[in-house]
């Protein structure tokens, strides 16, 4: 009974190594290269409008404020990171979207700091 399992476990092993092996690539002398497909012309890269830009940068100032008095929330964090995301994009509406987000929260985060102390003393 024992060699009966055992003989099916070896032939099941040696059954998935032989079907990886047969789905491996093969690199023979014969094979030609692909011809590199040729280089189109890039598009250009969409732009921000002058609002978007100027709140993404009112954005940054906010988030780098309250990142360095230790108050940044997580959700501004994210929000920051999207809002970048989508400047790399070109997205402007979106960006200015997300950028009123991470000021204002910035903002309401930074007033928490004034907030008297839980902290049983």
């Amino acid at each position: 009974m024992h060699s009966k399992l055992a003989s099916f476990a070896v032939v099941g092993l040696l059954a998935c190594v032989l079907s990886a092996c047969a789905n491996t690539p093969t690199n023979t002398a014969s094979a030609q290269p692909a011809a590199a497909p040729a280089k189109a012309a890039e598009p250009a890269k969409p732009t921000l409008s002058a609002e978007a830009q100027q709140a993404l940068t009112a954005a940054e100032s906010d988030w780098k404020n309250a990142k360095a008095k230790y108050a940044l929330w997580t959700t501004t964090d994210s929000a920051y990171q999207n809002a970048q995301e989508s400047a790399k994009a070109g997205d402007s509406a979106t960006v200015l979207k997300l950028s009123k987000r991470v000021s204002d929260e910035a903002k309401v985060a930074l007033g928490q700091l004034n907030y008297p102390s839980t902290e049983i003393k």
